[in-house]
């Protein structure tokens, strides 16, 4: 048996990260797909998560991903109220130089094949475009353009929601839900990065930035030049005076390295798997660090997509993520009266929602 099999299968049925009903493992050769589906939970619904396109370093760690990601899809899913499980995707290798029609359509039909227990949409490498060719092949696809049908980039609301999470913590360690006058350090200006300046500048903070894509940064610099940049996220989080951090690029930015040596007092981002690992959570804890769960405050962008399904639409949907500050400053809350990290809290609400749904 091989390692890659020896990793899954521990983590399926042994590992404390388990728990996953299934996993699919797809190829097609003729296009050059290689994409790993990581489905969760249905205990609330069918599993609902985006597809991931990534250059990842070998296949262990795409599957790795793919279950991580999926399990807290079920998390985010249940906080957000969803009737949605959990479940992610992702392919495997450059989407510059490998994405075409004729791969993302093989990719619809292994989507198709599940007979809608998984539902996709967007994700780190796809965009509202490819949702559009993957929906050619399957009708459990979701996050596509108007035009076709669909709501767009859900990484709207996504930004808005991360926003309405900042509030809720400036809300509970300052007492008063604005982030006038602070500094607060983004790293990751893409899709949703992008957004959160707009709203951050637009409520009176003062923003520092960081992205590995120069690119990126310029257009923000460009269009803000009151918006100041350092070289990267090891600066960023070092950076004299800075209130909230906000990670929001791929997981792990929250780790052994990086715990101790941030300045900020807050840390509340868009990206996925911020903790790198278990314990991680008490670090920042013991440190007086808030962290606001990143599946809780990045899930407009999910209330997005599942909402497509229904027939967009965005007031709606938009009034939907505002709760993401009353869903913050519960798991606050919780955190409190059980005397655990806010990250433990939210895993308890969201657990018991599943185990509910499940006795059902």
């Amino acid at each position: 048996m091989t390692d890659l099999t020896d990793g899954v299968l521990h983590t399926l049925f042994r590992s404390d990260q388990g728990g996953h009903e299934q996993v699919v493992l797809c190829q097609d050769r003729a296009s050059g797909l290689k994409a790993v589906i990581a489905i969760h939970s249905t205990a609330l619904g069918p599993a609902l998560g985006g597809t991931r396109f990534y250059p990842y370093a070998t296949e262990e760690e795409a599957v790795a991903d793919a279950l991580n990601l999926s399990r807290g899809m079920s998390y985010k899913n249940a906080m957000a109220g969803l009737d949605h499980g959990g479940g992610k995707a992702v392919i495997i290798g450059d989407p510059e130089r490998i994405k075409t029609d004729e791969l993302l359509l093989a990719y619809g039909r292994f989507v198709d094949s599940l007979g809608g227990r998984y539902v996709t949409a967007c994700d780190v490498g796809t965009y509202v475009a490819d949702m559009d060719v993957v929906a050619r092949e399957t009708r459990w696809a979701t996050g596509r353009s108007p035009e076709n049908g669909g709501a767009g980039d859900s990484s709207v609301l996504t930004a808005y929601g991360v926003f309405q999470g900042m509030r809720a913590s400036a809300q509970h360690l300052w007492g008063d839900p604005t982030l006038r006058g602070r500094k607060v350090g983004i790293a990751g200006v893409g899709k949703v990065g992008r957004h959160l300046v707009e709203h951050l500048l637009q409520d009176g903070a003062e923003v520092v930035i960081t992205d590995v894509r120069e690119e990126s940064v310029r257009l923000i610099l460009d269009k803000h030049p009151q918006v100041t940049a350092v070289a990267d996220t090891a600066a960023l989080i070092r950076t004299a005076g800075l209130d909230v951090y906000a990670p929001c690029a791929l997981g792990g930015a929250l780790n052994d390295d990086s715990v101790p040596a941030l300045t900020a007092k807050v840390v509340c981002g868009a990206a996925n798997n911020q903790l790198a690992h278990p314990g991680v959570e008490k670090d920042l804890a013991d440190r007086g660090i808030c962290y606001a769960p990143d599946y809780v405050v990045n899930a407009g962008g999910v209330i997005q997509v599942a909402d497509e399904l229904h027939g967009f639409d965005f007031d709606r949907c938009k009034a939907k993520a505002a709760k993401i500050f009353d869903t913050t400053l519960g798991i606050f809350a919780r955190a409190k009266e059980d005397g655990i990290p806010p990250a433990a809290a939210a895993d308890r609400i969201a657990e018991q929602r599943m185990a509910e749904a499940r006795r059902r």
